[in-house]
């Protein structure tokens, strides 16, 4: 008989220290390959008139766009309107303006800004409707999305 009895060998523990690594590749992984999509544009990319005094918004998630434009359709003439994913009538920015409301803190109501993102062509009679369905509605602070640069290319 010996006098040394054998230890039973047990499982090695894992090892933890690459998991730090690990975690950070799988979040730099994430972070490089998703997108933020705001939206999907149904109609034609606007092409902004130049403007010289350009001023950056401010808070862009109280920023709800209106865009206007061509329809990316052939076949339909004529300035369309669209808001999130969806093309509509002048008379449904009301509406629109309104579920945005309902949507934010009261607090946050007053600071909340429309943007008009329309064509250079677009027809001034659509623009001047919306503004008018904004106003009805006293969403009155009201921003037009422009590019810097020479206001004579606009013509």
């Amino acid at each position: 008989m010996s006098k040394f009895r054998k230890k039973k060998k047990g499982l090695p523990a894992i090892s933890t220290a690459s998991l730090p690594d690990i975690v950070f590749m799988l979040l730099f992984f994430f972070m490089v390959t998703t997108t933020m999509r705001e939206t999907e544009l149904k109609i034609n990319t606007p092409i902004l008139p130049a403007a010289t005094e350009v001023k950056k918004l401010e808070h862009k998630s109280l920023v709800s766009t209106i865009y206007v434009g061509s329809s990316k359709n052939k076949n339909i003439t004529g300035d369309k309107i669209q808001v999130n994913d969806k093309i509509i009538n002048y008379t449904e920015v009301q509406s629109f303006i309104l579920s945005e409301r309902a949507e934010r803190k009261e607090e946050e109501v007053p600071f909340m800004t429309t943007s008009i993102k329309a064509d250079r062509n677009a027809n001034v009679g659509t623009i001047l409707d919306i503004k008018e369905q904004l106003r009805e509605i006293h969403a009155l602070k009201i921003s037009f999305s422009v590019t810097k640069g020479d206001v004579s290319k606009n013509f």
